[in-house]
C-alpha cells in the first residue's frame, strides 16, 4: 500500500481521523505545557522593576477604563523598524505586575511602552485636553473631563490588596500606607519620605516621580493618568542591555 493510499484511508475514516487528530493535539499540548511545571518562574526578573505606586496604579485603571489599549499598544517587537522608532524591544518582566497586561492589538496611535519621560507633564495635559493641539492629525477624542474628576483615594487600599491576591508583591507596609502614598505623590509639599522609601531609589534603584502632574491644586484623574504615562518604560535601565544591530 502506497503512502497516498494510507493517507486516503485516514481521511475517509472519520473515527480514525478523529483519534489521530486528538493524539496529535494532546502530544503537542503536553510538549508545550509540561515543562512549565518544572520552572519556578517563566519570567526572568530584571533589576529596577517594581510594583506601581498607588497613584500610578489608579492611572492604569483609568487607562483601561477609557479603552486606551484599543488604539495604543504597549509592546515593542524585536524588529529594526520597531526599536528604531520606539526604543528597546519589550521585555516580559515589564508586564510581570500588569493584570491584565496592556500589549494591545492595534496601533491607531503610537506604541506607549517607552512614553515615560518622553514628553513633559504640560504636553500630556494639552494632549488629553485636546490631542489636535499638539498632534494636528490625531483622531483621539478629548479627555478634558479627567482634569475635573477629583480623586480622594477612598478605596486605594482595597485596590492594592486585590493586586496582592493576584501575586503583585506589595509589602504589608505598602498596603498600610497606600492612601498616604496615593495622596503624597502629586503633592510636592507633602511628606514623601515614606513613598520614596517604599518605591524609590533605596528599594528599586530609581526615584519616584513626585510632583503636581496636571498643575491643579486638587488631585484629579488627570494627575493619576499622567503619573502612569510618565513611568512607562522608565523602570529598567536599558543602557545595560545590548541588541543585535543586524536584526
Amino acid at each position: 500500500m502506497s503512502l497516498l493510499d494510507k493517507h486516503k484511508r485516514i481521511e475517509t475514516h472519520a473515527t480514525l481521523l478523529m483519534v489521530l487528530a486528538f493524539l496529535t493535539v494532546t502530544i503537542g499540548g503536553l510538549v508545550q505545557i509540561v515543562p512549565l511545571f518544572y520552572l519556578e518562574n517563566t519570567i526572568e526578573k530584571v533589576e529596577g522593576m517594581r510594583p506601581y505606586t498607588p497613584l500610578e496604579l489608579t492611572g492604569r485603571d483609568i487607562y483601561i477604563r477609557e479603552g486606551c489599549y484599543g488604539c495604543h499598544s504597549q509592546m515593542i517587537r524585536p524588529m529594526r523598524d520597531e526599536y528604531t522608532r520606539y526604543g528597546h524591544y519589550s521585555l516580559a518582566a515589564e508586564s510581570m505586575y500588569d493584570h491584565p497586561f496592556q500589549w494591545g492589538s492595534k496601533r491607531t496611535g503610537p506604541d506607549l511602552a517607552r512614553v515615560g519621560g518622553r514628553y513633559s507633564d504640560e504636553w500630556h495635559v494639552d494632549h488629553f485636553m485636546d490631542a489636535k493641539q499638539v498632534v494636528p492629525e490625531s483622531v483621539m477624542p478629548p479627555y478634558g473631563f479627567l482634569a475635573r474628576a477629583k480623586l480622594d483615594g477612598q478605596h486605594i487600599q482595597e485596590l492594592i490588596e486585590t493586586q496582592v491576591i493576584v501575586g503583585v508583591p506589595y509589602s504589608e507596609e505598602m498596603v498600610e500606607n497606600a492612601k498616604a502614598d496615593f495622596l503624597a505623590q502629586a503633592n510636592p509639599d507633602a511628606d514623601t519620605a515614606g513613598l520614596e522609601a517604599r518605591y524609590g531609589a533605596a528599594a528599586f534603584g530609581k526615584a519616584v516621580n513626585i510632583r503636581n502632574f496636571d498643575g491643579q491644586q486638587a488631585l484629579t484623574e488627570m494627575d493619576a493618568l499622567i503619573a502612569y504615562m510618565q513611568v512607562l518604560g522608565t523602570m529598567v535601565d536599558f543602557s545595560t542591555f545590548t541588541r543585535d544591530p543586524n536584526r
